[in-house]
């Protein structure tokens, strides 16, 4: 039997997971709280539910991308949500970044209201890698149902690992967000000190290349960050909301978080003078003392 895949969640990861499913076999049925966003996509060839229930009626594998645990409790549990259907076979496939604790407890109340499993597959990779079909899914869930959505999810990744039950997923992400995070933190220190020090910090991901310093985010955010002119994209909110789940982590096992917690009081206090939208690459311009607005 083919499966009948819904999409629902159409930020930008959303809608560039969904244009890759389109490119790469048959487009899913989506939803999307503001309409708007599901017009190109039905372009596409994707149906457009009216609600989240009329996609999970048309649906045994039901992907979503949503913001945060409460957007992804209105999806499920509010009026005309997935949970009002009736029971069947079917699997949510969570990509969103929620913690690993509300993971556990909203896929058991899933489960209780209309028996549907549960798989947390959040990515890396961001726009660019769901654009391409490259993100890495660390997947939390039972072995046979990772196993069939898997194929689904070979549609927009070129690597899935199962991690562990239910939540493990999200525990492995929010890990994931800390280094990130502490990553480009440090980045925008150095590149920040060099320039100061009168080095054209532009040559700095080639100088370093190969080298023990070099990484993902020297070769990608650390070339961003190099532009005497930083160009807007991401949001500072969604590292601080990553890390503060990191930080519940810890709380929870009473592990110490001393880097983390630093890391994520930058970022905050990136947001706060009014650097937000230019996510990761913002803390450039808070090294460099640039007004918000300039």
């Amino acid at each position: 039997m083919t499966d009948r895949i819904g999409y629902i969640g159409l930020g930008r990861m959303g809608a560039a997971m969904v244009k890759r499913m389109c490119q790469n076999g048959a487009p899913p049925m989506i939803w999307n709280r503001d309409t708007a966003k599901a017009v190109p996509l039905a372009a596409l060839g994707c149906t457009v539910a009216k609600t989240p229930q009329e996609l999970a009626a048309a649906s045994n594998i039901i992907l979503m991308c949503v913001h945060d645990a409460t957007a992804v409790e209105q999806v499920l549990f509010g009026p005309a949500g997935v949970a009002q259907v009736p029971r069947g076979s079917r699997i949510v496939v969570d990509m969103s970044t929620i913690g690993p604790v509300a993971t556990k407890a909203l896929a058991t109340r899933l489960h209780d209201a209309c028996g549907a499993a549960w798989v947390d597959a959040p990515v890396s990779g961001g726009v660019p890698g769901a654009e391409r079909g490259t993100l890495i899914v660390m997947a939390g869930g039972a072995a046979a149902d990772v196993a069939r959505v898997e194929p689904v999810l070979k549609r927009v990744a070129e690597r899935i690992t199962h991690v562990g039950d239910v939540g493990a997923g999200q525990a492995v992400k929010a890990i994931n967000q800390l280094i990130v995070g502490g990553y480009a933190a440090i980045v925008a220190e150095a590149m920040s000190l060099a320039e100061r020090h009168g080095i054209d910090i532009a040559k700095l991901p080639d100088v370093l290349k190969g080298g023990l310093a070099d990484s993902n985010i020297l070769q990608g955010q650390g070339r961003r960050m190099a532009a005497p002119e930083l160009e807007r994209g991401g949001s500072a909110g969604i590292m601080i909301k990553d890390l503060d789940i990191a930080g519940s982590m810890a709380s929870a096992v009473a592990h110490p978080l001393a880097v983390g917690s630093l890391v994520s009081q930058l970022y905050r206090l990136q947001a706060t003078v009014g650097y937000d939208a230019y996510g990761m690459i913002g803390l450039m311009r808070l090294f460099r003392g640039e007004r918000a607005g300039k």
